[in-house]
Protein backbone atom coordinates (compact mmCIF):
# COMPACT_ATOMS: atom_id res chain seq x y z
CA UNK A 1 0.00 0.00 0.00
CA UNK A 2 1.04 3.70 -0.77
CA UNK A 3 0.71 7.04 0.54
CA UNK A 4 1.27 9.96 -1.99
CA UNK A 5 2.01 13.12 0.08
CA UNK A 6 4.43 15.32 2.68
CA UNK A 7 4.89 13.86 5.81
CA UNK A 8 4.75 16.48 7.69
CA UNK A 9 0.94 17.38 6.48
CA UNK A 10 -0.71 16.83 9.77
CA UNK A 11 -3.61 14.70 7.11
CA UNK A 12 -0.72 12.46 6.04
CA UNK A 13 0.86 12.16 9.16
CA UNK A 14 -2.38 11.09 10.59
CA UNK A 15 -3.21 7.90 7.90
CA UNK A 16 0.62 7.10 8.88
CA UNK A 17 0.04 6.78 12.40
CA UNK A 18 -2.96 5.17 12.21
CA UNK A 19 -1.75 2.31 9.43
CA UNK A 20 0.76 1.99 11.99
CA UNK A 21 -1.56 1.31 15.32
CA UNK A 22 -3.02 -1.35 13.13
CA UNK A 23 -0.16 -3.12 12.38
CA UNK A 24 -0.01 -2.07 8.41
CA UNK A 25 3.04 -0.89 6.31
CA UNK A 26 2.53 2.03 4.23
CA UNK A 27 5.06 3.16 1.24
CA UNK A 28 5.12 6.72 1.62
CA UNK A 29 6.04 8.29 -1.45
CA UNK A 30 6.27 12.36 -2.86
CA UNK A 31 2.56 13.70 -4.05
CA UNK A 32 1.76 17.09 -3.52
CA UNK A 33 2.68 20.46 -3.91
CA UNK A 34 3.60 19.68 -7.89
CA UNK A 35 4.95 16.50 -6.63
CA UNK A 36 3.94 13.16 -7.50
CA UNK A 37 3.71 10.73 -10.20
CA UNK A 38 0.97 9.32 -12.22
CA UNK A 39 -0.77 6.88 -10.09
CA UNK A 40 -0.88 10.25 -7.42
CA UNK A 41 -2.77 12.33 -10.37
CA UNK A 42 -4.87 9.24 -10.86
CA UNK A 43 -5.51 8.43 -6.79
CA UNK A 44 -6.23 12.73 -6.47
CA UNK A 45 -7.50 14.50 -9.12
CA UNK A 46 -7.67 17.67 -7.40
CA UNK A 47 -4.27 17.09 -5.85
CA UNK A 48 -5.51 16.77 -2.71
CA UNK A 49 -2.91 14.93 0.11
CA UNK A 50 -2.85 12.25 1.01
CA UNK A 51 -3.32 9.88 -2.08
CA UNK A 52 -3.46 6.62 -1.23
CA UNK A 53 -3.46 3.23 -3.77
CA UNK A 54 -3.64 -0.33 -2.71
CA UNK A 55 -3.53 -2.56 -6.20
CA UNK A 56 -5.54 -1.25 -8.36
CA UNK A 57 -7.53 1.00 -5.30
CA UNK A 58 -7.33 4.72 -5.60
CA UNK A 59 -8.87 7.43 -3.27
CA UNK A 60 -7.37 9.92 -1.34
CA UNK A 61 -8.60 12.16 1.37
CA UNK A 62 -7.41 10.75 5.14
CA UNK A 63 -11.00 10.23 6.34
CA UNK A 64 -11.90 8.04 3.48
CA UNK A 65 -8.12 6.07 3.65
CA UNK A 66 -8.73 5.82 7.18
CA UNK A 67 -12.30 4.08 6.66
CA UNK A 68 -10.57 1.75 4.12
CA UNK A 69 -7.62 1.17 6.28
CA UNK A 70 -10.00 0.15 9.13
CA UNK A 71 -12.49 -1.81 7.27
CA UNK A 72 -9.56 -3.96 6.14
CA UNK A 73 -7.56 -4.16 9.16
CA UNK A 74 -10.84 -4.23 12.18
CA UNK A 75 -8.36 -4.31 14.86
CA UNK A 76 -6.85 -3.14 16.81
CA UNK A 77 -10.13 -1.18 17.54
CA UNK A 78 -9.66 2.71 17.25
CA UNK A 79 -12.73 3.74 15.91
CA UNK A 80 -15.58 2.94 18.77
CA UNK A 81 -18.51 1.04 17.90
CA UNK A 82 -20.47 2.13 20.62
CA UNK A 83 -22.65 5.21 19.14
CA UNK A 84 -21.71 7.58 21.28
CA UNK A 85 -18.46 7.25 21.69
CA UNK A 86 -18.46 6.21 17.57
CA UNK A 87 -19.85 9.84 17.03
CA UNK A 88 -17.68 11.58 19.60
CA UNK A 89 -14.49 10.31 17.86
CA UNK A 90 -15.84 11.34 14.28
CA UNK A 91 -16.40 14.71 15.92
CA UNK A 92 -13.09 15.18 17.13
CA UNK A 93 -11.75 13.97 13.57
CA UNK A 94 -13.94 16.65 12.05
CA UNK A 95 -12.57 19.33 14.74
CA UNK A 96 -9.29 18.70 14.11
CA UNK A 97 -9.91 18.36 10.07
CA UNK A 98 -11.96 21.71 10.00
CA UNK A 99 -11.79 23.88 12.49
CA UNK A 100 -8.44 23.56 14.25
CA UNK A 101 -5.98 22.47 11.35
CA UNK A 102 -6.74 25.49 9.24
CA UNK A 103 -6.43 27.59 12.28
CA UNK A 104 -2.82 25.95 12.50
CA UNK A 105 -2.10 26.23 8.99
CA UNK A 106 -2.32 29.77 9.07
CA UNK A 107 0.74 29.52 11.72
CA UNK A 108 2.26 26.72 10.10
CA UNK A 109 2.20 27.85 6.37
CA UNK A 110 2.98 31.24 6.96
CA UNK A 111 5.99 30.49 9.30
CA UNK A 112 7.48 27.81 7.68
CA UNK A 113 6.27 26.34 4.69
CA UNK A 114 6.02 29.64 2.50
CA UNK A 115 9.01 30.64 3.35
CA UNK A 116 10.43 27.30 2.27
CA UNK A 117 9.26 27.10 -0.95
CA UNK A 118 9.59 30.79 -1.97
CA UNK A 119 5.84 31.65 -1.55
CA UNK A 120 4.85 35.12 -0.39
CA UNK A 121 4.18 35.32 3.58
CA UNK A 122 1.78 36.42 5.94
CA UNK A 123 3.54 36.70 9.03
CA UNK A 124 0.88 38.90 10.81
CA UNK A 125 -2.14 36.37 9.44
CA UNK A 126 -0.16 33.93 11.96
CA UNK A 127 0.31 36.11 14.63
CA UNK A 128 -3.03 36.60 14.94
CA UNK A 129 -4.02 32.94 14.80
CA UNK A 130 -1.86 32.40 17.12
CA UNK A 131 -2.76 35.42 19.68
CA UNK A 132 -6.55 35.56 18.55
CA UNK A 133 -7.62 31.76 17.56
CA UNK A 134 -5.34 29.42 19.08
CA UNK A 135 -6.24 29.91 22.97
CA UNK A 136 -9.71 29.04 22.61
CA UNK A 137 -8.91 25.55 20.66
CA UNK A 138 -6.29 24.90 23.59
CA UNK A 139 -9.11 25.94 26.21
CA UNK A 140 -11.55 23.15 24.00
CA UNK A 141 -9.46 20.42 24.28
CA UNK A 142 -8.25 21.31 28.05
CA UNK A 143 -11.46 21.56 28.95
CA UNK A 144 -12.64 18.32 27.47
CA UNK A 145 -10.00 16.20 28.18
CA UNK A 146 -11.31 13.04 30.85
CA UNK A 147 -8.96 12.16 33.66
CA UNK A 148 -7.71 8.95 32.01
CA UNK A 149 -5.88 11.36 29.65
CA UNK A 150 -7.88 10.21 26.59
CA UNK A 151 -10.54 12.18 24.21
CA UNK A 152 -13.26 9.09 24.05
CA UNK A 153 -13.80 6.10 26.11
CA UNK A 154 -10.36 5.95 28.15
CA UNK A 155 -8.63 4.30 25.42
CA UNK A 156 -6.40 5.48 22.51
CA UNK A 157 -8.60 6.32 19.64
CA UNK A 158 -8.77 7.61 16.42
CA UNK A 159 -9.97 11.11 18.10
CA UNK A 160 -6.14 11.34 19.54
CA UNK A 161 -4.36 11.07 16.27
CA UNK A 162 -6.65 13.18 14.60
CA UNK A 163 -6.36 16.25 17.20
CA UNK A 164 -2.62 15.68 17.96
CA UNK A 165 -1.61 16.07 14.72
CA UNK A 166 -2.17 20.07 13.91
CA UNK A 167 -1.29 20.89 17.64
CA UNK A 168 2.41 18.93 16.30
CA UNK A 169 2.43 21.23 13.09
CA UNK A 170 1.72 24.07 15.05
CA UNK A 171 4.07 23.07 18.40
CA UNK A 172 7.31 23.29 15.10
CA UNK A 173 7.29 26.83 14.70
CA UNK A 174 4.60 28.13 18.16
CA UNK A 175 5.50 28.41 22.04
CA UNK A 176 1.89 29.31 22.52
CA UNK A 177 1.01 25.72 24.08
CA UNK A 178 4.22 25.76 26.74
CA UNK A 179 3.52 29.29 27.45
CA UNK A 180 0.27 29.08 28.54
CA UNK A 181 -1.67 27.44 30.95
CA UNK A 182 -2.96 24.21 29.72
CA UNK A 183 -1.79 21.12 31.75
CA UNK A 184 -4.10 18.71 30.86
CA UNK A 185 -3.48 19.15 27.14
CA UNK A 186 0.13 19.63 27.36
CA UNK A 187 0.86 16.15 29.57
CA UNK A 188 -1.97 14.26 26.89
CA UNK A 189 0.06 15.59 24.05
CA UNK A 190 2.93 14.59 25.25
CA UNK A 191 1.74 11.00 25.90
CA UNK A 192 0.87 10.99 22.51
CA UNK A 193 3.89 11.89 21.09
CA UNK A 194 5.25 9.05 22.67
CA UNK A 195 3.79 6.03 21.29
CA UNK A 196 5.65 4.06 18.79
CA UNK A 197 3.41 5.05 16.20
CA UNK A 198 3.84 9.12 16.73
CA UNK A 199 7.41 8.11 17.59
CA UNK A 200 8.54 6.78 14.66
CA UNK A 201 6.78 8.41 12.54
CA UNK A 202 7.78 12.38 12.95
CA UNK A 203 11.65 10.58 13.64
CA UNK A 204 11.29 10.36 9.77
CA UNK A 205 9.69 13.73 9.23
CA UNK A 206 11.64 15.44 11.43
CA UNK A 207 14.79 15.60 8.52
CA UNK A 208 12.28 17.81 5.97
CA UNK A 209 11.22 19.73 9.13
CA UNK A 210 14.67 20.38 9.99
CA UNK A 211 15.41 21.59 6.26
CA UNK A 212 11.79 23.29 6.14
CA UNK A 213 12.81 25.34 9.39
CA UNK A 214 16.48 26.40 8.34
CA UNK A 215 15.25 28.45 5.24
Amino acid sequence: MIVYGARPSPFVRKVIVFAAEKGLTLDVQPGGFGQGNEMFAQASPFGKIPGFQDGDFLISDSTAIITYLDTIRPDPNLIPTEAKARARTIWYEEFADTILQPVGMQIFFNRVVAPFLGLPSDPAAADAAEADRMPELYDYVEGNLPDSGFLVEDRFTLADIAVACPFINIGYCSDGLEKGHWPRLKAWLQAVRARPSFTEALAIEGKAVNRMMAK
